[in-house]
Order: C-alpha cells, then structure tokens, then sequence
C-alpha cells in the first residue's frame, strides 16, 4: 500500500460516515489521524453532539470489531478487562473475556468511572495487551479507545488522571453545528424512524485488519527530516518553559506528535512531513498534557490559545 491508497481508503471511510454524521469534518479527520497514528482519542463535548453516534459510524465503516463500555461510578476492573471465572461442571476456571477485547472500544462518559477502574485502561492503551492472573493477553496491532466525556456536569464524575491523558494521542472539542449543519441534522434525523439505528444509513465496511496493517506500515514509512524533528522538539521543550503552564508536554508528546503528523501526510497523499502538518496536530495533541499555572488560570487564559501562541511564536523549518 502507497500513501495515495491511504488517502483513498481515508476518503472512502469519510464517505461511509457521512452517511449518518452532518458535519463533525475535523472531528473524523482527527479519529482518522489518529487510527493510522496508532494512537487514541478523547472527544469531549455537550450531549446531543453526536460523539457516541459517530464512533459507531466510524467503526461501521472500518469492517472491525467494535466494543462499547458505558461507565458508571460502581463500575469494576474486572468488567473491563474480564476475569477467569470457576466453572464448577468442569473444576477448572474458565476465561471469560471483558469488552474491552475488540479492535475499536468506545468508552462512553469515561469520566463517570472511579480512578481504579480508569487505570484498567492503562495497559490497554499503552501496550495493547491486558494482564490478569499472571497471564498477558494481546489486543492486537490495531487497538484503539475513542473515549467520550461531558464537560458541563461535575457531579459524580471523577477527572482523568495525567497518566491516563497522556496516553491519549488526542484530545478534540466537540463543538455544536452551524445553522446550515442544524438545519440538515433536524430534515435528516427528526423523521419517524429511529436515528440510532445506524444499520437504516447503509454504512459500508471500506476496510479490513490486514488492510489497517498495511496502512500503519505505510505510514511508519513517511520521512521525517531533521528539521521537523528539531520543530516538533521545540515545541515540546517550549511547553516546558512557558511562563503560563505549571506542567509542560512529556517526551512521549513529542514521539505521539510526529506520529500523527506522519499520518496526516499520508492522509493528504503525501510521503513526507511538513510544518503545517505539525502545526495542524499541536493543539489537539497539546492541550491535554499541560497544565496552567495559578496566574494563567487567574487571568481566564485557555490553554489552546496558549499552546496556539506557542505555535506562532516557534520558528518553523523552511
């Protein structure tokens, strides 16, 4: 596979989730970034914004196993992951396997769930494998977690540890349509037939596991220069040095970053990184592993307009 069967695959996955999304454009280019980064993401947005609706889409349209975990405060490790289970018939345990074994896992209202239980995650995601009872199971090559949370409610919901936000590739704002989108969601889903039931939109798997492997290989392939490397450092390191932030990006920020620009060229059809590349991804790849300092968050600052001035401000390579 080449970098322009990527962008075609890319484009082919777009079309099969507009069947049921209106708009949300940014919102499938950063979930598709990160499925060919290798990476994970966190949308975080009001209810009613259609997060949960277009992770089903977008696992429809990718033909792979798809899981779903609806986090609630009395929700247990086990749960997740799964345990092993003593089968009294037979004398023996029996392996019993959680949600959490599939190839894209929707963890809805992430953020309604105990520390304790979150940390289940941890392994998953960074290691695509869990371990209970000694034993290590694999998730697979193609692992991914698309997360959802609710900004607006505080009530029973427990924040997302730094360990845990880290290992997230992304973290994108899910914003509320324009009119004209408003206009198209109310003619395309105020009819009378159910509008979650996705099966209705004819969504079409446009890809396979042996398909995604290949993509993430070819991805692995898109040359990084020296010169983007050096920028992508430089951003980092400026988290770090930035009177505004308490807490700068970790080196793990950095590899992530140039990950996903990788696989925004080769979404764009090309074989090789570009600042804007770079540029386009900070944001989202930024704002959730820093951490504003007490005059910053005094002053009302926003951390996307910091790590935004923190772009402007680094010299791009040429």
């Amino acid at each position: 596979m080449n970098v322009d069967e990527v962008k075609a695959l890319a484009n082919a996955i777009r079309e099969e989730v507009a069947k049921a999304i209106t708009g949300q454009r940014d919102t499938v280019d950063l979930m598709l970034t990160a499925l060919f980064a290798g990476g994970h993401i966190l949308l975080e947005g009001p209810p009613g914004t259609a997060k949960t609706m277009t992770a089903r889409c977008f696992a429809q349209a990718l033909g792979v196993a798809y899981g779903r975990i609806q986090f609630t405060p009395d929700l247990m490790p086990g749960d997740i992951v799964g345990a092993n289970i003593y089968n009294f018939q037979s004398g023996q345990f029996t392996l019993t396997r959680g949600p959490i074994f599939c190839d894209l896992l929707l963890a809805d209202e992430i953020n309604r769930t105990p520390p304790k239980t979150q940390a289940a995650l941890l392994e998953a995601m960074q290691e695509h494998a869990v371990t209970f009872d000694g034993t290590t199971h694999s998730l697979g090559r193609n692992f991914m977690v698309v997360a959802t949370q609710n900004p607006i409610e505080h009530q029973g919901v427990y924040p997302l540890p730094e360990a845990q936000l880290d290992r997230f590739l992304f973290k994108h704002r899910v914003s509320y349509p324009d009119l004209r989108e408003e206009r198209a969601i109310i003619i395309h889903h105020g009819g009378g037939s159910a509008s979650h039931d996705i099966e209705q939109y004819g969504i079409k798997a446009r890809t396979d596991r042996k398909t995604l492997e290949a993509a993430l290989a070819t991805v692995g392939e898109v040359t990084l220069v020296d010169d983007i490397v050096g920028y992508i450092a430089a951003l980092v390191r400026g988290t770090r040095e930035s009177p505004d932030l308490e807490v700068g990006a970790s080196p793990r920020a950095g590899a992530m970053l140039a990950r996903a620009a990788r696989a925004r060229a080769a979404l764009d059809g090309r074989s090789y990184v570009i600042p804007d590349d770079v540029k386009a991804l900070a944001v989202p790849a930024l704002r959730h592993r820093v951490v504003l300092s007490p005059a910053a968050q005094i002053d009302g600052r926003l951390v996307e307009q910091i790590v935004s001035d923190l772009v402007d401000h680094t010299e791009a390579p040429r």
